[in-house]
């Protein structure tokens, strides 16, 4: 494992993998100078938050686990993708969890639910069950990611909707609190350009960056083999975000796989801020390796990646040079 991890790794600012073994990473960076750290586990049974002053020693920080799965129920099986969020002054930690692993006509029964920590150390204090996001469908639901925006706190996920073929399409909604969604909900994509539709029809796993006035939802597509693969959408920080015309979506993906440097399947990602505060990060998660041997979701070795992100000279992100390193 250890020779597999050095051949992955991505020369320069970083020493890649981060963290081994942890996929759909989240790394938020706080106004105490911490890195907070949460991803999905193998074992899919609980939540882990970790946290360091350097993003390059998360791997080596000591996870806490602040949540487990329930014996039963809604919140009994496959936790997927944690984020750590902190709202007016509490912390929240967003995921995904479903009754089983069962499958229903192909599809994951998950739904979207919602931790609150009032303690200033998230690592410490209690966390309450605030309950499930309610949204406008009761079918599979996951990924959500929250931010605010002139004074209006939103949350994007994806979700089934029974009407649209395919696994999943991101939305957006307005928040009355952070786990109560309130007012419409818009759909910005759904998967149907060829590079969102190898496998399954997936659009999931957004994450918002704000930079150069505009606003930034990257995301990921297809199946999550070596055909995972990152879009992009786009906004005018001045737009009505609630106006589907007001998002653009990349025609082409904005990140696959390279095989030239042993990167197989890279999404699911999130944004920090370096640690003198000069630059933004780019974290995902990818393999190092191309076959797999049974269903790809049950495969440990989605590592967490970390690289400065770069930036076009038209204002948009660079997520194939920041990879590179160009």
């Amino acid at each position: 494992m250890k020779k597999e991890l050095e051949k992955a790794t991505i020369s320069g600012d970083y020493i890649n993998p981060v963290v081994e073994q942890r996929a759909d990473p989240w790394v938020y960076k706080h106004t105490d100078g911490y890195y907070y750290f949460t991803a999905s586990v193998p074992e899919f049974d609980r939540i882990e938050v970790r946290r360091s002053r350097h993003i390059q020693k998360l791997g080596e920080a000591n996870p806490v686990v602040i949540w487990e799965k329930h014996q039963f129920g809604l919140m009994s099986s496959h936790i997927w993708a944690p984020e750590i969020h902190y709202i007016g002054g509490k912390w929240y930690v967003y995921f995904a969890a479903a009754p089983s692993g069962d499958t229903i006509n192909g599809m994951f029964n998950h739904r979207m639910f919602v931790l609150e920590n009032t303690s200033e150390n998230p690592l410490e204090g209690a966390w309450s069950e605030k309950g499930q996001i309610i949204t406008a469908w009761e079918s599979f639901a996951l990924d959500a990611t929250t931010f605010e925006h002139k004074g209006t706190q939103y949350l994007v996920w994806a979700q089934n909707d029974p009407n649209i073929p395919g696994n999943s399409n991101l939305y957006l909604a307005p928040m009355a609190n952070p786990w109560t969604l309130q007012g419409p909900q818009i759909m910005l994509s759904k998967p149907e350009l060829v590079w969102e539709t190898i496998g399954f029809l997936v659009n999931e796993g957004p994450a918002v960056i704000k930079k150069n006035g505009n606003i930034f939802i990257s995301f990921s597509a297809s199946a999550t083999d070596f055909n995972y693969c990152m879009g992009l959408l786009t906004a005018s920080e001045d737009a009505d975000l609630l106006d589907p015309q007001s998002w653009t979506k990349s025609k082409s993906p904005v990140l696959t796989t390279d095989e030239s440097i042993r990167l197989f399947g890279p999404g699911h990602n999130s944004f920090a801020v370096s640690e003198d505060g000069t630059q933004d990060i780019f974290v995902f998660h990818a393999r190092n390796y191309k076959e797999i041997v049974g269903d790809p979701l049950y495969d440990p070795n989605r590592h967490t990646f970390v690289r400065v992100l770069k930036w076009h000279a038209n204002g948009t992100p660079d997520f194939v040079g920041s990879v590179l390193g160009a």
